[in-house]
């Protein structure tokens, strides 16, 4: 990995890793324990729980990218004074890279629970090592090859969710497919089955599973811990979006014990925002992942629990708190909750829709999209700032992008410096009044679009093979309808004044119960709006929680 000189553990390398002097371990070392190694001793194995952070006292330790093929790949010796650790350390998750002795060694063992509070205890020294730690997981990031191999072809719908899921959650990958690489032929006859057990995946750990679910694969990789249901967590805020990052990194660092809950991956819709210009203290514009990968982490450092994939199914009260079911079978209990499950992206009514999705009709614009198209006439629909952030992104990959929106002026929808960069972008046409009549192709594979015009009722066809839809959200809640939370005509989430003018903001129907982001009725639908939300439901909570500790 090294070897390559873009590699951002090259261009980056003092940061990523630092040499602390011994002066700086010493302000460590009530942290953790010292522990002893010989040589070829394993201190970290990938796929197996992560130790924590291993700074090396004495000798000299190799790490390496192990993949789920089992291939090896160099990355660093670490010398005396360097330490052991990735992203993974922070929450105890498997790890993802093999830590070898290569001489006697001796290290100071950080467990995961001190580490976090050593980020929170040593400002100085715990920025050094959490820039530190996001930079190796950006490395691993660019090669993908110490996570899992998933082997299919790379737009099969299967494979596109799978590799999204990961992408999504921040986890390295590779894809085999089996018409580019010689390896995956090789796997696919060698573990034969059916062709609806495509893809085959393969983790760290040596599992290998057929075409598995969201649920089965983040248990495999270990990403999902059991939640403690005898555990009375201050706090349960469910969803990962902008607004419930917020609160769970301002409720987490004011001592509040945080669970966080989601269905999928941090970030919400945000997070597949290709650039978002108008957050605030960013001019460049930063990616929707970056921004919340960074909230993600900010989160667990201030130590909030997070479980993801974990649906909340249902909410309901028990014995003066609150009970949290979810798809995975676990309950979670909580003195106070925060519906923070934004929205998702409409549908089309097309009849064959659903032939297309997840492998041609795609909901957000990320890389991996991108590259499906590179050099392909696209169709996106929607005239939202989702819509223009998506069509700037794929301008710079695809020959092509077609703007479609029913409405006659994109101005009264979306932000004007959006309007004006897709104005000076020649290969994007916008198309106004105009609607998606038909998708055709052969086999589940797209082939061409067909689009009306609603004034002049002329119909255009276009040899696309990929259409991005941005049509507007409704709101998560079905998971609600069995709680007693009031919702609006349209099944937002009731707040506030909603119910008379004493009535404490962003708290629901049910005392408790607070409602943030794109969920709330009313909300202004805009990242720095959710993350307001976030941080001032923290004040309201520590209201609530202090009223009812008076009352017992």
């Amino acid at each position: 990995m090294v070897s390559d000189q873009r590699s951002i553990l090259v261009t980056r390398r003092e940061q990523a890793f630092p040499i602390l002097t011994p002066q700086e371990i010493d302000r460590l070392r009530h942290f953790g324990e010292t522990r002893r190694y010989k040589p070829g001793e394993y201190l970290a194995r990938a796929g197996e729980r992560a130790p924590g952070m291993l700074v090396v006292q004495s000798g000299e330790v190799d790490a390496s990218q192990h993949d789920a093929l089992g291939h090896d790949e160099h990355i660093i010796t670490h010398p005396r004074g360097s330490f052991s650790a990735e992203l993974s350390s922070l929450s105890g998750a498997p790890a993802l890279v093999n830590a070898v002795a290569k001489t006697e060694v001796e290290a100071l063992v950080i467990p995961p629970e001190r580490l976090r509070a050593l980020m929170v205890e040593e400002a100085e020294l715990g920025e050094r090592i959490m820039r530190a730690l996001i930079l190796r997981r950006m490395g691993l990031l660019e090669t993908g090859h110490s996570g899992p191999v998933i082997v299919g072809n790379r737009e099969d719908s299967n494979v596109l969710r799978l590799a999204d899921f990961l992408h999504r959650n921040g986890h390295p990958h590779q894809i085999l497919d089996p018409g580019e690489e010689e390896s995956a032929k090789v796997l696919l006859q060698r573990f034969d089955g059916p062709a609806t057990d495509l893809p085959l995946v393969f983790c760290p750990a040596g599992q290998m599973l057929r075409n598995p679910s969201e649920d089965e694969l983040a248990k495999c990789l270990g990403l999902v811990n059991p939640i403690d249901p005898a555990k009375l967590y201050d706090v349960a805020i469910v969803g990962a979006g902008p607004a419930g990052l917020a609160t769970a990194v301002y409720a987490a660092s004011e001592g509040l014990e945080v669970l966080v809950l989601d269905c999928r991956a941090f970030g919400g819709q945000a997070g597949a925002s290709a650039r978002i210009e108008n957050y605030l203290g960013f001019p460049t514009g930063i990616t929707g992942m970056a921004l919340m990968g960074r909230a993600y982490n900010q989160a667990q450092k201030f130590g909030a629990h997070i479980s993801i994939p974990d649906e909340a199914v249902a909410l309901r009260e028990a014995d003066g708190h609150f009970l949290l079911d979810t798809s995975n079978g676990d309950h979670a209990q909580a003195r106070a909750v925060v519906i923070a499950t934004g929205a998702r992206y409409r549908r089309l009514n097309i009849p064959n829709l659903d032939q297309y999705e997840g492998s041609h009709v795609h909901y957000w614009a990320s890389a991996l999209e991108a590259k499906l198209c590179t050099g392909e006439e696209v169709a996106l629909v929607g005239a939202g700032n989702s819509a223009g952030q998506g069509a700037v992104f794929l301008a710079s990959r695809a020959k092509k992008v077609w703007l479609l929106m029913r409405g006659k002026d994109l101005r009264k929808t979306m932000s004007e410096y959006l309007v004006e960069r897709i104005s000076a972008q020649e290969n994007i046409e916008v198309l106004a009044e105009t609607e998606i009549s038909a998708l055709e192709g052969h086999d589940g594979k797209l082939e061409r679009v067909r689009w009306r015009n609603k004034s002049s009722e002329t119909e255009t066809e276009r040899p696309i093979r990929h259409v991005f839809l941005f049509c507007g959200a409704d709101p998560n809640t079905d998971w609600l309808k069995t709680s007693g939370i009031g919702l609006d005509e349209k099944r937002f989430v009731r707040t506030g004044p909603d119910f008379g003018t004493d009535h404490p903001p962003l708290q629901t129907s049910m005392r408790g119960v607070f409602a943030i982001g794109d969920v709330r009725s009313g909300s202004v639908k805009r990242v720095a709006a959710s993350v307001g939300e976030g941080a001032q439901v923290v004040a309201a909570i520590h209201g609530y929680l202090a009223d009812i500790d008076r009352a017992a």
